[in-house]
């Protein structure tokens, strides 16, 4: 990589990081492209070299996030169980470290009967990789095959929501810990 593509790669990150920064301050809606832009100490205009617009910005943190899960999944070697309660720890690590992310993936779910940007670009990507963990448990016998894996990964997916909205007086990570256990132990195997 030439000297000039890794000061493209730098400012890219330095927006995403300022980004993250700001949403975590400020709130999504509230941060202005000017906010962000100020804050990793660049020019507003080179803003529109790597990003359309503050949405477009917004999906590549997402797709960030999803893409270190994905990874996670695939270098999971341990048992189905194991490897899911291994990624959903981190899940809830990601999203407690970027909290902007899931008021926003809760408040795209209250329009989800729209068929604009955010119900089509906020469809999680490694839900997949779940069912296929799901899929491979129930093969070799670890998890219930009474159940669809697509249901069983929804399941998950919902612990989310489910913590984010909890009055419980325990912390995010540890709501979905516990949650995503009682979920494990019920989708087990008796055989």
């Amino acid at each position: 990589m030439g000297l000039r593509e890794r000061k493209k790669l730098r400012s890219r990150q330095l927006i995403m990081s300022a980004a993250v920064e700001q949403f975590d301050r400020r709130g999504y809606s509230e941060t202005s492209i000017a906010d962000i832009m100020n804050a990793a100490g660049l020019g507003v205009g080179t803003f529109y070299n790597y990003f359309a617009s503050k949405e477009d910005l917004l999906f590549a943190l997402f797709e960030r996030i999803e893409g270190e899960l994905i990874e996670l999944a695939e270098r999971e070697k341990h048992s189905p169980l194991a490897a899911l309660k291994v990624i959903n720890d981190r899940t809830a690590a990601l999203l407690d470290e970027n909290k902007f992310v899931l008021p926003l993936f809760l408040s795209a779910s209250e329009h989800s009967d729209r068929p604009d940007l955010w119900k089509k670009r906020t469809r999680p990507k490694f839900k997949p990789v779940f069912e296929a963990i799901i899929e491979r448990g129930q093969s070799d016998g670890h998890i219930r095959a009474d159940v669809s894996s697509a249901l069983i990964a929804e399941m998950f997916h919902s612990i989310y929501h489910s913590a984010a909205l909890s009055l419980m007086p325990i912390p995010f990570q540890t709501n979905v810990q516990l949650k995503v256990q009682l979920l494990i132990d019920g989708i087990k195997s008796n055989s």
